[in-house]
């Protein structure tokens, strides 16, 4: 039972299943780099990915969470159209050289992260699977500020501030507010995947 209980919804399914969802939530990423919105005091625009990567993660579990990113990451060097629109960089390896790349570098470690915590049943109420996925947002803007601060182009004068006010500052409430959105289909969902099980 506590085998049951500590495993994610992706654990009962079969294989192919499993193949099958992981390359969903591939194209899903993909699919939300294309509603995005650009904002002109920053290089970084508004995208929902970062919430359907976090779900990824809580839904598939942290290694296919992870390989869902990985893979999409590996279709983005490949040249294919899955990243955000961008006046400033083509599609394909260089995007992951731009402004931008610190975010997308995190996704396989965030849905990992939201993943490992779901395991350990943090998705079975609304809360703690706002904390699950709070904590891969957290490594998302890590990853998104520090690439900023350090190695985007113009880091070399830009400040760690500086970084927080176009990587962090005008997107946190909007990812929040999107991350408790997200999180609410959690605990029904963990009960339809395991509906022997106690809470």
């Amino acid at each position: 039972m506590d085998a049951v209980l500590a495993s994610s919804g992706a654990d009962a399914i079969s294989t192919p299943l499993k193949l099958a969802a992981t390359l969903f939530m591939m194209v899903l990423t993909a699919a939300a780099a294309q509603i995005s919105v650009p904002l002109p005091f920053t290089p970084v625009p508004f995208t929902f990915q970062p919430m359907v990567v976090l779900l990824g993660g809580v839904v598939l579990g942290p290694e296919l969470g992870l390989l869902s990113q990985v893979l999409y990451l590996a279709a983005g060097l490949a040249g294919l159209p899955v990243f955000a629109a961008s006046p400033i960089l083509p599609q394909g390896p260089a995007r992951l050289l731009g402004p931008t790349g610190g975010y997308l570098l995190s996704y396989p470690l965030a849905a990992w992260v939201a993943g490992v915590l779901a395991r350990r049943g943090l998705d079975r109420r609304y809360l703690t699977s706002v904390a699950a996925m709070a904590a891969g947002l957290a490594v998302v803007f890590t990853c998104g500020v520090l690439w900023l601060a350090l190695f985007a182009p113009g880091a070399d004068t830009r400040s760690l501030g500086a970084a927080l006010s176009i990587g962090f500052y005008p997107f946190v409430v909007a990812d929040v507010i999107k991350l408790c959105l997200a999180a609410a289909i959690m605990p029904a969902a963990w009960k339809f995947l395991h509906p022997g099980a106690q809470n």
